[in-house]
């Protein structure tokens, strides 16, 4: 084994400090919208890699690029990148409108003053239908605006539960890029994880749920919207749904999402095959940062592990974390702190994962366990983050259709994470993982 050497995560500190400091200059200092993803993490990253080729002193250059080769080129980066691509097209497939036929279709048949646990609930299908908590709350947040200005429901309440909604799709999708990268950084089937998943955020939802509909009794509910929807543009998401619950493959899966997306768009008339084409390539491309980072990512890990840092980081946890629960917890908060200083979750899970995974196999603790804390407390520490992306986009939402609102507003009405951090704990000090 190589020998511990803590000055090998230097590079971890040389991005976190880069990339905090940029971001918070661009959103503090100089008023940037959004500042922190203003500020180019694949550049931030290059920087740390750079640092960590300097530190590898005991080999050749070309040495060094056939370790990051190696790295990068795992069976699990390469099966992750492909996902993210098709996961990026199935996106730009089924689009805008599909998600609000969603929303609109669930609104129709259902009182007025049940519409904010509608809105929680579409919010949980459409995150979870498309993988994404960001592009769920663009398309959901008007609709949740509509909703209080029309019914009387407080606002602070309609936005925190939208994005408390998207968080639960983000965490749970198969086609999440979350997802991708817990189970493929792990080396995990998306079916193993989700059932250990499952069992965490289910109960959460529930709570969540009967605490809006205790709050919606207790509002002043004057009348409901509605709008035109197309059930049709709903099968694809359905599809994606029981394909993955089902538990077959991923690549199946969204190959039927996209086929069955395309040909529905197309019949329906709402994109001629040009604009289709278009929408596949834009939704591909939307992955390119992301893909691009977990090869940077796997290509720094490999140095830093050639180097001894892991070795030296897994020392120290072994001292303050002791037993397979203290581990469990020890992952949790490890991809925590990476998001809170990234304000990315898919980012913070792809620096995780191999230190997970050396912890895992340290306290004996299982691929799908490993990735589903992963998977949930990087979504904990996202939902909540006052500059991370799921809130900004909310509040620009909200800005933008004339309304006034603060991220602590938000914030104090996302009863899904706060529920989800409660039963995470719970899981893992109180109800055990069952072994095999």
């Amino acid at each position: 084994m190589k020998k511990s050497n803590a000055l090998a995560l230097i590079p971890i500190g040389v991005f976190v400090v880069f990339y905090l400091s940029l971001g918070v200059i661009f959103e503090y200092v100089m008023k940037i919208p959004m500042g922190f993803y203003s500020v180019p993490v694949v550049v931030a990253f290059l920087v740390a890699l750079f640092v960590a080729v300097l530190q590898t002193g005991d080999v050749s250059l070309d040495e060094k690029f056939e370790i990051m080769g190696k790295g990068a080129g795992d069976k699990n980066i390469i099966t992750m990148l492909i996902i993210f691509m098709l996961a990026g097209i199935f996106v730009g497939v089924v689009g805008r409108s599909s998600a609000e036929s969603v929303a609109y279709f669930m609104l129709s048949v259902t009182p007025p003053r049940l519409a904010v646990a509608v809105i929680f609930i579409v919010s949980c299908f459409v995150s979870t239908a498309m993988g994404t908590s960001v592009g769920t709350i663009t398309l959901i947040t008007p609709i949740a605006v509509a909703v209080a200005d029309s019914s009387g429901f407080s606002l602070p309440l309609c936005v925190g539960t939208v994005v408390g909604g998207a968080m639960f799709g983000d965490n749970l999708s198969f086609i999440s890029d979350t997802t991708i990268a817990a189970c493929n950084g792990q080396g995990c089937k998306m079916k193993d994880k989700f059932r250990t998943n499952v069992a965490v955020v289910v109960p959460a939802a529930i709570i969540t749920l009967a605490l809006i509909l205790t709050l919606s009794m207790k509002a002043d509910i004057t009348e409901s919207i509605s709008k035109e929807y197309n059930l049709l543009q709903i099968i694809p998401y359905v599809l994606v749904l029981i394909s993955g619950i089902l538990g077959v493959n991923v690549f199946i899966t969204l190959l039927i999402g996209i086929a069955s997306g395309s040909i529905i768009m197309l019949a329906a008339g709402d994109v001629s095959f040009v604009e289709l084409m278009a929408n596949m390539g834009a939704g591909a491309s939307g992955m390119f940062e992301t893909s691009m980072v977990a090869i940077l990512v796997a290509c720094l890990c490999a140095l830093i592990k050639h180097n001894g840092g892991f070795e030296a980081l897994l020392t120290g946890i072994r001292r303050i974390f002791r037993g397979r629960k203290g581990g469990q917890l020890g992952i949790g908060l490890l991809v925590g702190l990476m998001d809170i200083a990234t304000a990315n979750n898919t980012v913070a899970i792809v620096m995780a994962n191999p230190i997970a995974s050396e912890m895992a196999e340290e306290y004996g603790i299982s691929k799908r366990k490993t990735a589903s804390i992963l998977d949930t407390f990087s979504c904990i520490a996202q939902g909540f983050l006052p500059y991370g992306a799921q809130i900004l986009v909310a509040l620009s939402a909200v800005s933008t259709l004339g309304y006034e609102l603060s991220a602590f507003s938000v914030i104090k009405n996302l009863f899904y994470p706060m529920l989800l951090l409660l039963s995470s704990l719970i899981f893992i000090f109180i109800i055990p993982e069952k072994k095999k």
